[in-house]
Order: structure tokens, then C-alpha cells, then sequence
């Protein structure tokens, strides 16, 4: 297959001699003549292990060519891959300029071009905000091809490359995604990248466009995270070396994906108490957390949120469906769902709640106590099914995925859902007035 990369930096590099030590045509085309000479002499233009033995081994076979004219580049090409730079705007935003001028040049390029091939894909591989492919490149190869009768198709492939590593995380990397609604595309790059051991998962556009954000978002916030625990844990004679390795150690919840599912607020008796005592000690420490500081803000959002959403609608009669602050628990002490329900009954709203774990009769101890603190009248509240709670409700608040819940919702829907859990079913989301907390 013939594909045109278009920049040279270090992702276009790594890409363009990856592809073409697999036997694929690839043209790699940079504006910057240094860079398209280097590679032509079977040199890298950025400093990366391995990758100089690749570009020349490359070079010396024949698959990697290199251009600053898009042209010839084209001529056949089946796929054109944009991984030019997206530096940020003065504003924090994208700068999206290189982006959209190689885009145009592909564009006017395969209007010219002469091609034996019916169909080409553009594939953007630089980091791009969500919308970007279908509402700023697409429009731009309209608007070039819109009337030759050029037959194209777009798509994002986000890149997950480290500096250092990039060969060894190409050959190997953590997912291949696709996001496009054009099969054409699809199989296309799954052809071309159908030598990797991980299968492409086709998503939609947005998805793809987003993932490379919330894992480079992720990252920097570990990197955050373990600083500002150390820097609290060193005045305490404590390395934090040794603790980080015993917390990579659990590959059930901290290493994994739990946690890791959008919904409603976190709540329960350990999270924000012990986020509470951790912030107590820096402050006794005169030391500043602000990540850890603001994950109690950014909960405390989520619920402002939610309740937001409540008072948007004019309806008065409220089901809430769950109570506990986790499924299959009937602990109170500190639940979200609770602070939830005291907020609405506080605003005046008719509330019948209902939680198939929970039994006031067996509360006792501090979860006893925290519920009689907070909905001192909960058995005014509590029905016993879940159909009870939803009948003549105008909305429903669904926090629990117990079966029989979820059989209640189906046979008498009220005329909002608002899912807390994510964890309804596909049946229950494709209820008219169904809607995801946080999708």
C-alpha cells in the first residue's frame, strides 16, 4: 500500500519508517528540505533508539521515500497520514494551522494528481480537540474535491508514542483505534496497519479524537499525584519511592480499571475522610496539595451538577433508586446518594426512595447514627420495590443496577431517567427520556 505522511517530526518519522520496514510504499513529506534530505540519506532527522537503523534500512530497500512536494507523494497513494504539529494558541487552545494547510494541500493535490486508485483515505494522527476531523478537515476536502467527484473518506487514529520508546510502542502499542464512519477507511487502516498484534477498534470520530486527551490528561495527573503525596510524605521521614512501589503492587484497584468509569460522586467512609485527614496533614505541615484539594472540589461539582439537573425540570415527584453508597452495601456513612436525597427534600421536592440492600430496622453503629443525622425521617421516605418508588414519579435518580430495579424501569418508565451508575443496560438507555449522568 502507498501512504503519504505528512511531517516529519518525531511522530511523522517514527510512523513513515515503522510503515515502511513492514514493505509499505511510504512517501514522507515535510515543507523543512533538511529533514526530507536527512531521511534520503537513510538518516533520522530526530533522535530516537533504533529509529536511524530503521530509516536506513528503509532507504536502502526502497519503501521510504521522502518530499517537500505533496504531488508525487499522492500520485496512487491509498492513505495520506497527517501527523504535522498541533502547538497550543495564546489563548490555551489548538493551534490547528499545520493541520488544516496540509490537509488543503492534500486536497488540492488529489484534485490534480492523476491516481489509480478510487478512493483515499485521510488519516489525522496529531493530537486534535474533539470535532476537529469532522468539522474542520472534512469541510476543507469538500470544498477541494467536492466537485471532481473525488471519492475520500477521513479519520482519526490517535498515535501513543513516548519519547525513547516510540519504535518499541509502535510495533507493540496499548490499543490501535480508528475513529471514522467510512468502512472504506476502516479497512484500509486495518490493512495498513494490520502487521500489530492488537486488532483496530473502529470507534466513532469524537471518541478517537478524545482518547488521546484523556490519556495524556491521566498521565500528567499520576505524575501530580505521586508529587504531591511525596512532598507531604518526605516531612514525615517516609520515602515515597517505597510506598509508590507497593501501590503499583495492586493490580485489582489501584492499577486497573476501577475507578476509571464515569458517574455519579464518590462517596462511603473512606475516600473523602481520608482525602480530609491527608489534607489536614499538609496543612500542618504547611504544605500545599492542590490536585487532592481540588478532587474534593471537583466531587463536590458532580453533585451540584446532578442537582442542577433536577431543579431544570418542572416536575415535583422524585424516585431515587438506590441509596448506599455502593451496590450490594447498605453503608450510609458519607453516600453521595444520601447528601443527594437531604439536598432535594431541603428544595421541597416529593421523594420516595428505594435501596433493595438497605433496612433501617438493621442500621446500627456510626452508619446508624450518620443516617439519623442527615434524613432523620428516612422511613418516611423508603418504599419497599422499586416499582412503588417509580409509580406516578415524573423522574427517576438510578444509582442501583440490581436486577430488579432495572425490570421496574422497563415495565414503568417514568418520563426521565437520569443514570447515576452507567450500569443500566443497553434496554433501560434506549428508554425514551433516558439520560447518563455523565454521557
Amino acid at each position: 500500500m502507498k501512504v503519504a505522511v505528512f511531517g516529519l517530526g518525531y511522530v511523522g518519522t517514527v510512523t513513515a519508517a515503522c510503515l515502511a520496514s513492514r514493505g509499505h510504499d511510504v512517501w514522507g513529506v515535510d515543507i523543512d528540505q533538511s529533514k526530507t534530505e536527512m531521511i534520503a540519506g537513510g538518516r533520522s532527522p530526530v533522535v530516537e533508539p533504533g529509529l536511524d537503523t530503521l530509516v536506513a534500512e528503509a532507504v536502502a530497500a526502497g519503501t521510504l521515500h521522502t518530499s517537500t512536494g505533496v504531488n508525487e507523494a499522492l500520485k496512487s497513494a491509498e492513505v495520506s497520514l497527517v501527523c504535522v504539529g498541533t502547538p497550543s494558541a495564546p489563548n490555551g487552545g489548538t493551534d490547528l494551522g499545520y493541520v488544516l494547510r496540509a490537509v488543503d494541500d492534500i486536497g488540492q493535490a488529489l484534485s490534480v494528481v492523476p491516481s489509480h486508485t478510487d478512493f483515499h483515505s485521510v488519516v489525522i494522527r496529531s493530537t486534535v480537540p474533539p470535532g476537529t476531523v469532522d468539522d474542520a478537515v472534512t469541510p476543507v476536502l469538500q470544498a477541494r474535491l467536492g466537485d471532481n467527484g473525488i471519492a475520500f473518506g477521513t479519520a482519526m487514529c490517535p498515535e501513543f508514542l513516548r519519547e525513547g520508546s516510540g519504535v518499541a510502542d509502535f510495533f507493540t502499542p496499548p490499543f490501535t483505534v480508528v475513529g471514522t464512519a467510512d468502512e472504506r477507511v476502516a479497512k484500509a487502516m486495518s490493512e495498513l496497519l494490520g502487521f500489530l498484534d492488537q486488532p483496530v477498534q473502529v470507534v466513532e470520530v469524537r471518541t478517537a479524537e478524545a482518547l488521546k486527551y484523556a490519556c495524556n490528561a491521566f498521565h500528567a495527573t499520576k505524575v501530580s499525584f505521586t508529587n504531591e503525596l511525596s512532598r507531604l510524605f518526605r516531612l514525615q521521614g517516609i520515602d515515597s519511592r517505597r510506598v509508590m512501589e507497593l501501590f503499583c503492587d495492586d493490580r485489582r484497584l489501584n492499577i486497573s480499571p476501577n475507578y476509571l468509569r464515569p458517574g455519579f460522586a464518590f462517596g462511603g467512609p473512606c475516600l473523602p475522610k481520608d482525602l480530609r485527614s491527608l489534607l489536614h496533614m499538609a496543612r500542618m505541615n504547611s504544605v500545599d496539595l492542590p490536585l487532592l484539594s481540588g478532587t474534593l472540589s471537583s466531587n463536590e461539582l458532580t453533585m451540584i451538577d446532578v442537582v442542577e439537573r433536577v431543579t431544570a425540570g418542572s416536575r415535583q415527584v422524585v424516585a431515587l433508586l438506590g441509596l448506599s453508597f455502593k451496590v450490594s452495601s447498605d453503608d450510609l456513612r458519607e453516600s453521595p446518594n444520601v447528601r443527594l436525597a437531604e439536598t432535594l427534600v431541603g428544595k421541597g421536592y416529593e421523594l420516595r426512595i428505594h435501596d433493595p440492600v438497605v433496612k433501617p430496622s438493621q442500621l446500627i453503629g456510626t452508619n446508624k447514627q450518620y443516617i439519623e443525622s442527615r434524613l432523620p425521617h428516612l422511613q418516611r421516605f423508603l418504599v419497599d420495590t422499586a416499582l412503588e418508588a417509580l409509580e406516578g414519579a415524573d423522574l427517576a435518580l438510578v444509582s442501583s443496577s440490581d436486577a430488579a430495579v432495572i425490570g421496574a424501569l422497563l415495565s414503568c418508565p417514568p418520563s426521565r431517567i437520569l443514570d447515576l451508575s452507567g450500569r443500566l443496560g443497553p434496554e433501560v438507555e434506549a428508554l425514551k427520556g433516558y439520560e447518563g449522568v455523565g454521557w
